[in-house]
């Protein structure tokens, strides 16, 4: 059978709009702020043998995506060792081993099943608040291990045969500080399944299962097609880059992500061997981390080639165990967002080098994965984490964006009144950073200053993860390097800075107590000399460079 070019563009987008709607979904009924606001989640549909991505939606979380494919084979696997496959079936886990990222994040698997037979899969994945561990919100910069970090969930059976089983829902609830926010996030992940399900059931009723699974390997095939395409348009070579991680919260020693990309002809070679080993602390990731890390780089790169498992069939990944970017069990991996965002980074320095014509700047590299914590009067605890923004790389058509989301998601910063409705916290400051961007013909973004102030009378204990305390991004073919990250806190007028530069944990603040958060620019494009002078005179009047840096 063959699909007509019309049918398929119709396919296609049915599907993806039951993929948003998953989204939609979970997003407007999710308790926690990570995933309501700042959409830390995704969804998609994933092939009944391999697990391989079919198709995602357009709002949901790409580091998810390209990591699903993964967490669905793990079920998939289960199903074959153990059997007991059923209708209305539905696994849960967040082994970061399997399904990649880290423990917050909660994959929900369930088989579509259609004339008695397997279908396809739905998946939902989710940034669940607090897991356990030993600091709230589970990105411990100390752990030497992954239980310090919090519960690990192996793929299990949330639902089987329609029936929810009580005791996993107990589990989940004795291993958390908040389990009602892990309790509305997780019947939202369940709705979207749900709602997923029945809009797949009435697209087959349209078009037939024969239909679609031929319209899946058509996408699949155009994606592939694209990749082989667009690899081929570039220089055959190897091309080296590496960048560096501050340390790993343990040991202040400077970590290398290093890569050896190689095009030839149609194909492209991704080789990690260089990077560090494992190492002590909570910044090591798993393979499908690493290979979800590059899926999202490369789609940065190649725009056109659709998201889906063709488009990865071209690229070879080298990616060893004795590395951290193939960590195993048990070490730790809460800060796996520093790691791929280093990856991700290598991954444009390297390409920069093969087409230096198209090359973007380093992006200012770090989630500064912030946790504050207390007691409310009656008890209970609070716990506020969040992420943060910075300045993206210059580019060949224009300066970096100024307090921007990383490139791992398509996330947003939750905003400030959500923030300040939510726990005992007020912004005293939300600001660009002057001075911070890296110079060039094209600058990169600006970064931002944060600045929290703690309104609980009981006071506040206060975590970070973050990165770029001691390595700039990059700037590219001349472009100068943005600022450092740098992480202050003050309480009873004592002002204290992280031994680590970018990680510390056990800060104690009283009330009035305050966090100073400022956040790296991005790297430049091209050399300062031959920028635009009204884009400079422009600069300078905005106070995006003073006159001592401009």
């Amino acid at each position: 059978m063959t699909l007509d070019p019309v049918t398929l563009a119709v396919l296609k987008g049915r599907l993806e709009q039951i993929a948003d709607e998953m989204d939609a979904t979970l997003y407007r009924s999710a308790f926690n702020p990570i995933i309501a606001e700042a959409r830390d989640a995704c969804h998609g549909l994933y092939h009944r043998e391999t697990g391989d991505t079919l198709v995602q939606g357009t709002k949901g979380l790409p580091i998810f995506v390209g990591a699903m494919a993964f967490a669905v084979k793990a079920v998939i696997d289960k199903v074959k060792a153990q059997g007991g496959l059923s209708p209305g079936d539905t696994f849960i886990f967040n082994d970061p081993y399997a399904g990649g990222t880290h423990l917050n994040d909660f994959r929900l698997v369930r088989p579509v099943f259609r004339d008695g037979a397997l279908f396809c899969w739905l998946a939902s994945a989710g940034h669940w608040l607090d897991i356990g561990g030993n600091v709230p919100g589970g990105y411990n910069p100390v752990a030497t291990e992954s239980f310090q970090e919090g519960v690990l969930i192996p793929v299990v059976k949330l639902v089987s045969a329609g029936e929810t089983r009580q005791d996993i829902l107990d589990i989940l609830a004795a291993n958390s500080r908040l389990p009602n926010s892990n309790w509305g996030d997780l019947n939202g992940q369940l709705n979207a399944l749900d709602l997923g399900e029945i809009r797949l059931n009435a697209l087959l009723d349209q078009y037939g299962a024969a239909t679609i699974d031929q319209a899946f390997v058509a996408f699949s095939a155009r994606a592939e097609a694209l990749m082989r395409e667009a690899i081929a348009a570039l220089p055959d070579g190897t091309y080296a880059f590496e960048d560096y991680l501050d340390n790993d919260g343990i040991v202040d020693a400077r970590l290398t992500v290093a890569l050896d990309l190689t095009i030839a002809g149609e194909t492209m070679v991704l080789d990690f061997s260089r990077s560090s080993p494992p190492c002590a602390g909570p910044i090591n990731i798993s393979v499908p981390t690493t290979i979800a890390a590059c899926y999202v780089a490369l789609k940065h790169v190649f725009t056109d080639v659709p998201a889906n498992a063709g488009c990865l069939k071209p690229i070879t990944f080298v990616v060893p165990g004795t590395t951290l970017l193939g960590a195993g069990a048990p070490k730790p991996m809460a800060g796996y967002t520093e790691t791929i965002l280093r990856l991700i980074g290598v991954v444009f320095g390297a390409l920069a080098k093969a087409v230096p014509d198209r090359a973007t700047a380093g992006p200012f590299g770090t989630i500064n994965a912030l946790s504050m914590a207390g007691h409310r009067a009656d008890g209970s605890r609070w716990v506020m984490f969040n992420f943060f923004g910075g300045g993206l790389g210059g580019n060949p058509e224009s300066d970096g964006l100024n307090h921007a989301n990383n490139p791992i998601s398509t996330a947003t910063m939750p905003p400030v009144e959500i923030l300040e409705a939510a726990y005992p916290i007020l912004f005293t400051q939300w600001a660009l950073r002057p001075d911070s961007a890296g110079l060039g013909a094209h600058r990169g973004g600006l970064g931002a200053i944060y600045e929290i102030e703690v309104l609980d009378p009981r006071g506040a204990d206060v975590f970070l993860l973050g990165e770029r305390g001691r390595f700039a991004p990059f700037g590219v073919n001349g472009g100068g390097e943005g600022a450092l990250n740098r992480f202050t806190w003050t309480d009873g007028g004592v002002t204290g800075t992280p031994p680590m530069a970018s990680k510390v944990t056990g800060v104690k603040l009283g009330q009035g107590g305050r966090v100073r958060l400022e956040t790296p620019g991005g790297g430049g494009f091209g050399d300062p000399a031959g920028r635009d002078p009204a884009a400079t005179a422009r600069d300078h009047r905005l106070g995006y460079v003073t006159g001592a840096k401009a």
